[in-house]
């Protein structure tokens, strides 16, 4: 499968870093291919990248610390995830600098470690870049003194926002931080059970600081909003609770059980003035609260800023979940051989139509959602960065721009693994059943993404919000729509986008990413305007805010936001395959990936692409689907190679029927032979020989 551009190119001539693929039954379809994947693998991720995701690997795999074995209980879990985090800040893969200054270098290290165990992945980013980020930007000079701890591990940190009462509505939290001048400490509060944190990541058994959200009080019971401070919750030398805390765990959960996700209650918990992270406002020693920003819309979009960040790593590591699951089950899939023409050998299951179209879908999605979470993971450093400068006007809207594009976004990437996953098991048959081959465990390990960081559907309405906001200020006179990202500037030509019609004449004309893109654009400016108009016809009927808002998510509202992720998520992926310095090589599988994404994302909004007048006529919606089926047929023989690409090593795939070899049932077979006990006599055996059969049972027989 050589090229002789790959022969003569001193960057692919690295064999150690891009190892060629054991021979063995994959082979044939790795030789299919029509692209060279080592330079494909090197334009997607950088020789640099690619050399510390092989550092990162080949350290878990050569560490006893990290090898396979048997599902252990909830509490050994726990305890090997730490002893599993701790030493992956003892390899120091992200020093303090690279930590700071090369987010590409954080993301590397976050995908890895959601590859090998997303318990661990998750453990470690809320530790270090929810917890120790959240201090970093939103403290100052004096908070400094943490960062050292953090990176050390000498100290463990969580998130503390959500509470037992309250999760979506982070503004009606109910911990209270009133400030005491007399001492000058702030005393944390929870004035019932209700107002506990809760589902607090890290919290259980192991956090020994928290960045705890509660409401600010000065003297004369003034309010001043929600602020984050840092508490200590328990004695890093001993891990016991420090006097006036009350944490726990919350219990056995349906994945994710190497982290622990945990509670807490403060009884009148004294901390030093010191510990608000005062970026947005601080305290004086006599209880004056000082504001940092001139408005209201400036303070508000930092803070969203700062919640963004749990969101784009949740898409980063719910990507890698969907990333794992199709590599699995395409090379299952081309390895599998079932069925076949009357007296012919049979065929791979890949072969077939219906299979192709349950899988490369999912692969297209892959690539898309990988390259949009990676920008959009480089936007929130650049919103971070340009905090501590101190630059309020563009980092409000930028703030407010990132927190629009991960609610979505997170909502997006979550269901489309949930969904891909789940569409991998079922492709892969019985064998994908198997807990050895990898496949539940990831839907399981998934699904709380779809919650965590807040309910997917909640977060729509945040989307739709933002949209909707930047629609009403355009009609009042407010200038012309545009944003950081850019990723809202059509909106400013809508009364001409929402004049165009699908003019395709045939389905080879839809196999380039751009027909799906004006497509997109005109469904995103029908649905505003269709939200828009909902929300003033419910007004008018006397509605409040609160009233018609909530009238107006289904159907309307929710599309809006899915559609306008789908579209920041397809342009980002069509500009990418399209720019100059793509590789002719690379050039053709690169856009099929980016239309075959587009169309099928596409065609799950055609009712309203026909409802609003965009399509018409029977060939439209048909045109779309041939096409649809014709890039999947194109991508059939790279897909294989495509997973070469985004595969992790065999021992961080951890899953027989996915190995690189393609050696399907010798894997398999081995797996299940060194299972535990499998081939002694059953514990209970003396039950079966010694116990009679039930009376009532044996006179019927």
């Amino acid at each position: 499968m050589a090229s002789t551009r790959e022969e003569g190119s001193d960057e692919l001539r690295d064999v150690a870093l891009l190892p060629e693929p054991p021979r063995g039954p994959l082979w044939a379809a790795r030789a299919r291919a029509s692209f060279p994947w080592r330079e494909l693998a090197l334009f997607w991720e950088g020789n640099d990248t690619l050399r510390f995701k092989k550092t990162v690997f080949s350290a878990l795999e050569n560490d006893p610390l990290f090898a396979p074995g048997a599902a252990p209980s909830v509490e050994k879990y726990q305890e090997v995830t730490f002893l599993r985090c701790k030493r992956v800040f003892e390899y120091d893969f992200l020093p303090l600098e690279d930590a700071l200054q090369r987010p590409e270098r954080v993301m590397s290290l976050i995908q890895c470690l959601s590859a090998y165990d997303l318990s661990l992945a998750a453990t470690f980013s809320l530790h270090l870049l929810t917890f120790g980020s959240m201090i970093y930007t939103s403290g100052s000079e004096r908070h400094l003194k943490y960062i050292p701890e953090i990176l050390s591990a000498e100290i463990f940190g969580c998130f503390a926002l959500t509470e037992l009462s309250h999760g979506s509505n982070t503004k009606a939290i109910r911990t209270t931080a009133h400030y005491d001048p007399a001492t000058e400490e702030f005393i944390i509060h929870s004035p019932d059970f209700e107002a506990a944190k809760f589902w607090v990541g890290n919290m259980s058994k192991l956090a020994t600081h928290a960045v705890v959200f509660a409401q600010l009080y000065t003297p004369a019971d003034q309010g001043h909003g929600i602020h984050a401070f840092v508490v200590q919750i328990r004695d890093p030398k001993t891990l016991l609770p420090m006097p006036g805390v009350t944490v726990g765990d919350v219990g056995r959960k349906l994945g994710q059980n190497g982290l622990g996700n945990g509670f807490a209650m403060f009884h009148q918990v004294r901390i030093p003035r010191q510990d608000l992270l005062n970026r947005m406002g601080d305290v004086t020693p006599e209880g004056t609260y000082v504001a940092n920003f001139k408005d209201v819309r400036q303070r508000f979009g930092q803070s969203l800023g700062s919640l963004s960040s749990g969101r784009v790593f949740i898409m980063a590591m719910t990507t890698v979940n969907l990333k794992l699951a199709v590599s699995i089950a395409l090379r299952f899939s081309a390895t599998r051989r079932q069925f076949g023409p009357a007296g012919g050998e049979e065929v791979p299951v890949l072969e077939y139509q219906m299979q192709q179209c349950r899988l490369l879908p999912y692969l297209a999605a892959t690539w898309a959602l990988d390259h949009f979470s990676r920008s959009l993971f480089l936007a929130l450093q650049e919103l971070q960065q340009g905090l501590l400068r101190n630059d309020w006007n563009r980092q409000a809207e930028l703030g407010r721009e990132i927190h629009a594009l991960s609610s979505a976004g997170k909502s997006l990437a979550s269901w489309t693994a949930q969904r891909g996953i789940q569409e991998c098991r079922e492709a892969c048959g019985g064998h994908g059943y198997l807990a050895v081959n990898r496949l539940g465990s990831l839907r399981d390990d998934n699904d709380p993404n779809c919650t965590y960081e807040g309910d997917n559907n909640v977060l729509l309405q945040q989307t739709s919000n933002y949209l909707l906001g930047l629609w009403a200020r355009r009609r009042q006179g407010g200038g012309r729509i545009e944003s950081p990202l850019k990723t809202v500037d059509f909106l400013d030509a809508c009364a001409d986008t929402l004049g165009q019609r699908f003019a395709v004449c045939s389905p080879e004309d839809c196999l380039d990413s751009s027909v799906a893109l004006a497509a997109y654009e005109w469904l995103v400016c029908y649905l505003l305007q269709e939200s828009h108009q909902k929300f003033n016809q419910e007004k008018q009927s006397g509605n409040s805010d609160f009233e018609a808002r909530n009238n107006c998510q289904v159907y309307y509202c929710r599309s809006l936001a899915l559609a306008f992720l789908e579209l920041a998520v397809v342009r980002r992926f069509h500009e990418f395959s399209h720019q100059p310095r793509v590789p002719p090589p690379l050039q053709a599988v690169l856009r099929r990936l980016s239309a075959l994404y587009a169309l099928w994302s596409l065609n799950q909004h055609t009712a309203l692409l026909y409802r609003g007048g965009y399509f018409s006529g029977e060939q439209a919606g048909k045109m779309v689907e041939s096409a649809i089926l014709t890039l999947c047929a194109q991508l059939k023989d790279d897909s294989v190679a495509l997973v070469d690409v985004i595969a992790p090593p065999d021992f961080i795939l951890d899953s027989p029927i996915g190995r690189a070899d393609g050696e399907l049932y010798k894997n398999l077979w081995g797996a299940v032979l060194q299972g535990d006990k499998v081939l002694e006599r059953a514990s209970w055996w003396s039950e079966f020989v010694n116990k009679p059969v039930v009376g009532s049972l044996k006179s019927n027989l």
